[in-house]
């Protein structure tokens, strides 16, 4: 078992979806009814409660109706080897937890560590593997997921990264290797929202683990060295896309899930922030370990801005997806749009799927541009010839009125982003056509706006 450092202030462990325990905390004593309060909205597994009462948010100081902002760096000890609840801002901070706990509970997890961003949560989860461990990887994540991978950690830890669909779950058992410790998903994809069957690839892992482990055990590659993990493949999801409101990976089978805060999670644009979230103990030990070693972890006031948008996060996903169902639907019959990628559609691939797995096809749609029916009376978007098509994406958000050209996703607001020099600016043009993202490739962040005037105004954009 991972070794527990005393100056970690590990906080004291919870039940499986059960709120923190009433232990005092620094400052006030819990008392029995916030214990018997915090007991009885555990009970409850539906998201929009969870979002509002999960976790432990009481603050034992003044009853604050919402957790307050402490910005205290370091906290008064008892005595000398009598440690507090919270020692040093870095390892826990009051704060934190209470967002920490409120997320875990969330996403069905017994431990969660909130970092400075989505892509600091990403590398944190890379320090549970050994030198030179080969990860298979979800063809067509996120861009700054892909130079983290191939420009930082191949060079930083000799990582070895494999690129395929982990729907073949054929071809992921055969591309399992001796030195294979982690299964990375993105689904929905960043920006295709191409889904993973998270069951199916699970059980195929994990099938796939145990042969191994018969036939290779304790094996371990030239340059390897033995981690806490060395007999496991770690199935890690990023449910950004998705959220628990969507889709909870950690029920389905995945070890941990992976969340950039900053975009559905904090909801209003505001704040940046990633997520670690876990319901196995030894993987818990081991992040709290990592996450203070390496001190990449959510300041109290972005902590206290993610828990505030997390409160609404039901109401928003609710709105925000229906509004992405009509815009899907408009587009995808819009001559002057190619292609348009929302698992929400029927004619999908990935409907069936998608109804399966997740709740909704999710608040993003993505379309391909132009429709190769040059000369239609509708067709207004079509690339002019000997004309570049970044200058044709330039008229067409010249034209618009309430979505706004931004990178990231998830506000309140109606974003629309250019994939090729924005989430996969850092991939060459080459890179980028493997993936299918294309100059005219556009990921629509669909807001809380009224549906209509959202569907005017690319109408309007579109025709000119």
């Amino acid at each position: 078992q991972p070794h527990r450092h005393p100056r970690l202030c590990f906080p004291q462990r919870r039940e499986r979806g059960m709120a923190q325990s009433a232990a005092p905390e620094a400052g006030g004593e819990a008392t029995g009814i916030d214990a018997k309060r915090r007991k009885l909205i555990a009970e409850s597994d539906d998201i929009a409660t969870l979002a509002i009462h999960g976790g432990d948010q009481h603050d034992p100081g003044h009853g604050a109706i919402f957790p307050p902002i402490v910005t205290a760096t370091t906290f008064v000890q008892p005595n000398l080897g009598e440690g507090g609840r919270f020692c040093y801002s870095r390892v826990s901070n009051p704060t934190r937890h209470a967002y920490e706990t409120a997320l875990e509970a969330l996403e069905g997890g017994s431990f969660c560590t909130a970092t400075a961003s989505g892509m600091a949560a990403t590398a944190l989860v890379l320090e549970l593997l050994s030198p030179h461990s080969h990860v298979l990887v979800m063809r067509g994540v996120y861009g700054g997921t892909h130079r983290l991978f191939e420009k930082v950690r191949r060079q930083s830890m000799g990582l070895d990264f494999t690129y395929l669909d982990l729907n073949d779950v054929e071809g992921v058992r055969n591309s399992i290797h001796h030195n294979t410790r982690m299964i990375w998903v993105e689904t929905p994809t960043n920006p295709l929202l191409e889904l993973v069957d998270i069951p199916a690839l699970v059980a195929g892992v994990r099938a796939a683990e145990a042969e191994r482990k018969k036939t290779e055990a304790d094996v371990l590659a030239p340059g390897m060295t033995p981690c806490l993990f060395s007999d496991r493949i770690l199935i890690c999801a990023d449910n950004t896309f998705a959220t628990a409101w969507n889709q909870r990976p950690l029920r389905l089978g995945v070890d941990i899930v992976m969340l950039s805060s900053s975009k559905f999670i904090g909801g209003h644009s505001d704040m940046t922030g990633g997520a670690l979230i876990t319901a196995d103990d030894a993987l818990a030990e081991r992040l709290n370990f990592l996450k203070s070693s390496v001190g990449a972890i959510a300041s109290p006031f972005e902590a206290y801005l993610a828990l505030r948008g997390l409160k609404t996060l039901a109401v928003r996903m609710e709105r925000q997806c229906a509004n992405a169902q009509k815009v899907a639907e408009f587009l995808e019959h819009h001559a002057g749009i190619a292609e348009v990628h929302y698992p929400g559609l029927p004619s999908s691939r990935f409907f069936e799927l998608c109804r399966r797995q997740m709740r909704t096809g999710g608040a993003v749609v993505t379309v391909s541009s132009p429709n190769p029916m040059a000369g239609h009376p509708e067709a207004r978007l079509e690339v002019r010839e000997g004309e570049a098509e970044v200058e044709t994406m330039r008229r067409f958000f010249s034209r618009l009125r309430y979505w706004v050209l931004a990178e990231s996703l998830g506000g309140v607001e109606s974003m629309i982003n250019h994939s090729a020099t924005m989430s996969h600016g850092s991939m060459s043009k080459e890179e980028r056509a493997q993936v299918g993202v294309h100059d005219t490739t556009l990921r629509l962040s669909v807001g809380l706006e009224d549906a209509d005037d959202l569907i005017r105004d690319l109408k309007h954009g579109l025709e000119g």
